[in-house]
């Protein structure tokens, strides 16, 4: 087989989520979250989005209406994760996280990024986080880059509020 690679511009475009009750995901992802509606499938599907898009999220319940959440110890989709533009953005939702009282399941700093971890109303991960500019990633003294999980610094995260 040809060695192929993807083309470096390539982009995942949106994410399409089975979800159990329609209106407790829009609750979670254009309430608490803030994307826009873009349309509605009937009471089955939504389609959401961070700006002018087409959409980012879909949400259906065509194969998982009142459906039990996800397993945690199982195949599937790991996290759904949403890039912000900077640092301020992240500490905002962060904020307004807390303020909601939505529960975290982590709270990461990644050397490329600052990360919050949490679950949708199914189950599914999503993390919050933004990139870093590029010329401060953690390289080796070989120029390889050295990602790492450490604790995030949340109050260092919410000063950008200030």
């Amino acid at each position: 087989m040809e060695n192929y690679k993807i083309p470096a511009q390539t982009r995942i475009g949106h994410v399409h989520l089975k979800v159990s009750d329609l209106q407790k995901s829009l609750a979670f992802y254009q309430d608490l979250l803030g994307f826009e509606l873009v349309t509605m499938y009937g009471n089955q599907a939504a389609f959401i989005s961070a700006g002018d898009y087409h959409h980012h999220i879909g949400l259906n319940t065509w194969q998982s209406k009142g459906a039990p959440r996800a397993p945690e110890y199982a195949p599937g989709l790991f996290h759904t994760a949403i890039l912000y533009p900077e640092r301020k953005d992240l500490a905002a939702i962060f904020k307004r996280l807390m303020d909601n009282g939505y529960p975290l399941t982590g709270a990461s700093d990644h050397g490329v990024s600052e990360a919050l971890y949490l679950d949708d109303p199914d189950g599914n991960g999503v993390e919050l986080y933004w990139d870093r500019p590029r010329e401060e990633w953690p390289l080796d003294s070989e120029g390889n880059l050295t990602m790492f999980t450490r604790q995030l610094d949340v109050r260092g995260l919410l000063a950008e509020l200030d």
